[in-house]
C-alpha cells in the first residue's frame, strides 16, 4: 500500500491512540490501527472518559453504561489487534486541558513510550453543520501539551520519574484526525475499510442497528456503511488512495 506523501517516515513501531471517549478512535483512525497491527506494530490506546454519559435513555446510571461502553472498547480493541486499552476515567462532558490531564497522559507516554501519537484535533470547533464535542478539543490540547513539552523534559512532573520510575520520552510523530484542509498525510485503508465498520458496529450502544427478519442489515446500517466508506473514499481520491484515513503530521522526534 503507497500512503502520501511517499518519503512519510512514520508512524514507527509503537502508537499510542488518545481519545475523549469510547468510538472517538474509530470514527478517527480505526482502518489505520488495523493497518499497523497486521503490519506488527504494537497499539495502545488511551481513553480519557468511559463515555458515562452518551445515551438518551434516562434509566441507564452514568456508571452503568460507563461499564457497559469500557466492555465494547475493550471488544473493539480485540477487533483491531490493539494490544491494550487504558481508561483515565475523567467525567464525560465535563473534560478540561487542566495539568492533572496534561500529567495523566504524560504518564501514559511515559509508560508506553511510543514512536507515535495519534489525536483529536483541538483546532476544529466545527464542520458544516457538526459542532465539535468540548471533550475532543480539550482532549487533543492535552495530549499536545502532554507530548511536548510534558512527556519530554525530563524537569516536568519531575515525580513520574522519582516515584513512578517512568523518565522523560521523546514522541517522534504527532497525528491530528483531520478530514479538511489541513491534512497532510495519507494512509492507504484500502484493505481495513471492513474492519473499521466492524470496530465501529461493536459499540452496539452507540449505534443500535435492528437486524432484519433473516439476520441481514437493515437501510439505516447499509446506509452507515455507505456514508463511513464515502468519507474514506473522499480522502483518499485526490491522492491516488482508493480508500484513506487523513491527519495533520508533525515530526518532532
Amino acid at each position: 500500500m503507497a500512503d502520501w506523501p511517499e518519503d512519510h517516515e512514520g508512524p514507527g513501531p509503537k502508537i499510542l491512540v488518545v481519545v475523549a471517549h469510547p468510538d472517538d478512535a474509530e470514527f478517527m483512525c480505526a482502518g489505520s490501527v488495523a493497518r499497523w497491527t497486521s503490519e506488527g506494530r504494537e497499539v495502545v490506546y488511551g481513553l480519557v472518559t468511559s463515555g458515562d454519559k452518551g445515551t438518551p435513555d434516562p434509566s441507564i446510571a452514568p456508571a452503568d453504561l460507563a461499564k457497559l461502553r469500557e466492555g465494547e472498547q475493550r471488544e473493539v480493541c480485540r477487533i483491531l489487534g490493539v494490544k491494550e486499552v487504558e481508561f483515565l476515567r475523567y467525567e464525560d462532558g465535563m473534560v478540561q486541558n487542566t495539568l492533572e490531564l496534561r500529567k495523566d497522559i504524560a504518564r501514559l507516554i511515559r509508560r508506553h513510550k511510543p514512536s507515535a501519537v495519534v489525536t483529536q484535533n483541538p483546532t476544529v470547533r466545527w464542520s458544516g453543520h457538526y459542532i465539535n464535542h468540548p471533550d475532543h478539543r480539550n482532549t487533543g490540547d492535552a495530549t499536545l501539551d502532554a507530548v511536548f513539552p510534558s512527556a519530554r523534559d525530563v524537569h516536568m512532573f519531575p515525580d513520574l520519574a522519582r516515584d513512578e520510575g517512568l523518565d522523560a520520552h521523546v514522541v517522534e510523530h504527532l497525528y491530528l484526525g483531520a478530514r479538511d484542509a489541513a491534512a497532510d498525510v495519507f494512509f492507504d485503508v484500502t484493505a481495513t475499510v471492513e474492519t473499521k465498520l466492524r470496530a465501529l458496529k461493536a459499540h452496539a450502544s452507540q449505534m443500535r442497528f435492528v437486524q432484519s427478519e433473516d439476520g441481514g442489515p437493515m437501510q439505516e446500517e447499509r446506509e452507515f456503511d455507505a456514508r463511513i466508506s464515502g468519507w474514506l473514499k473522499e480522502r483518499g481520491e485526490a491522492k491516488g488512495i482508493p480508500y484513506a484515513e487523513s491527519f495533520k503530521y508533525f515530526r518532532l522526534g
